[in-house]
């Protein structure tokens, strides 16, 4: 099982930046399917709050596969983290 969730790290690694990539084409496809003047301005507005909320979260994304890949979720014994919040 603790296999498995370092190779979920390594899924969520992956995922975060291309999720990121993917919205950066969807912006640019989106704002240049818009027509000229007002609408292509709100078009590139909203995209530019979309991609300033998500990119945060594709690196909030890399950081949780990073440490589930390194094992840092991995608990195989019972009272394992009160023992880490003691020290």
């Amino acid at each position: 099982m603790n296999r498995l969730k370092r190779m979920l790290g390594l899924l969520w690694m992956i995922l975060g930046p291309a999720a990121v990539v993917f919205l950066f084409m969807q912006a640019r496809e989106k704002t240049g399917l818009a027509a000229e003047g007002v609408a292509r301005t709100n078009t590139a507005l909203q995209w530019g709050i979309i991609l300033f909320i998500f990119i945060p979260i594709g690196i909030g994304l890399v950081i949780f596969g990073y440490y589930a890949l390194k094992g840092e979720y991995d608990v195989s014994e019972p009272g394992l983290n009160e023992e880490k919040i003691a020290e």
